[in-house]
């Protein structure tokens, strides 16, 4: 019985794994931005390094266009996300510690508005509750900071409301950005 079928089988199964494990890790990195973490970078690092080590099968990998895309879309994610989470508070004239306060703030509320959301509607409310919580989070921090400062409390409300609206556009966008980096990457190294 001759196995010369699977040498050409094998490699063309290999590539389509790994595509796959790819496309999962990107998802996952994709989704780590809901928690302040830089996904959009991790899914260009991750892509980079299958470019360099899975080799073309039949015409089909990633090109280097491609992930000098990515590399591009993810720089534009992070300013969209830098502008929306920060401007809006800055111009309101928050402090130092209110902006820090407000990623603290960001991190620790969007973990606990998905562990909230995630029962309720798992994909979906993880993902809703994450950038809620997120929002309240920069808010009751940028509140929190102007407290600690001894600003007047008109001027923490509208700190803290420009936090909140600045968080949720910054990380909406960052998200979008980050979806058209994660269907770009998976279609190219699957044609």
């Amino acid at each position: 019985m001759s196995f010369e079928w699977l040498n050409d089988w094998l490699p063309f199964t290999f590539y389509y794994l790994m595509a796959l494990l790819l496309f999962l890790v990107n998802l996952t990195s994709w989704a780590s931005i809901l928690f302040l973490i830089p996904g959009n970078w991790i899914m260009v690092f991750v892509s980079a390094l299958f470019y360099l080590f899975m080799p073309e099968h039949d015409g089909t990998g990633l090109s280097l266009t491609v992930i000098v895309i990515a590399i591009v879309l993810a720089g534009l994610g992070e300013v969209v996300e830098a502008l929306g989470s920060s401007a809006g508070a800055a111009k309101k004239g928050a402090s130092r510690r209110a902006m820090i306060l407000a990623l603290v703030g960001t991190f620790l509320l969007s973990i606990v508005g998905a562990t909230l959301g995630t029962p309720v509607f798992p994909p979906v409310g993880t993902v809703l509750g994450a950038i809620v919580g997120g929002s309240v989070g920069a808010y009751l921090g940028a509140y929190v900071g102007e407290i600690w400062k001894g600003n007047l409390e008109v001027d923490r409300m509208e700190i803290g409301r420009a936090a909140f609206v600045g968080r949720l556009l910054g990380v909406v966008g960052k998200l979008a950005i980050g979806v058209v980096i994660l269907v770009m990457i998976t279609i190219d190294s699957l044609i």
